[in-house]
């Protein structure tokens, strides 16, 4: 059984913006507890109107690292990256880039990609030493600044 580290990360951005990271399990659940991450993240950034999109984008991403990765763990890292502009990224240990590809009406799966670019600014992946990082950026509203 593996822990669950959230930690605030503190290093930071290009803008000088908060962001927040988690390491999870490679399991299901672990699907809801980057849901929560994102959440409490808007909600720290006072931008909880936008959860929805970013919770859905987190979703898709993790569920694709925990169906397709290797290894036991992923890495969510949530960044507030524009007065109205959040980053998801999801940082797992396969070399595989992602792809969208095109779900048929019956398929019950292969919509996740087409879900993450339709409700993103922009996601893209960058391959690692190790494994990628798929990463999208939402924009979210609410009363932050």
């Amino acid at each position: 059984m593996h822990e669950t580290h959230v930690t605030r990360v503190t290093e930071p951005t290009a803008r000088d913006l908060p962001a927040y990271g988690v390491t999870l399990p490679r399991t299901e659940a672990s699907v809801a507890r980057a849901r929560r991450l994102v959440s409490a993240s808007l909600r720290a950034w006072a931008l909880e109107a936008g959860a929805e999109d970013a919770c859905l984008v987190v979703s898709e991403l993790v569920t694709n690292a925990v169906r397709h990765a290797r290894l036991e763990v992923v890495h969510v890292r949530v960044s507030r990256i524009g007065p109205r502009r959040v980053r998801v990224a999801v940082v797992d240990r396969s070399r595989a880039m992602p792809r969208v590809v095109e779900a048929g009406g019956e398929d019950e799966s292969g919509r996740g990609l087409a879900a993450v670019a339709g409700f993103s600014a922009a996601w893209g992946a960058e391959p690692m030493p190790w494994g990628k990082r798929v990463w999208a950026d939402v924009d979210v509203f609410g009363g932050g600044s």
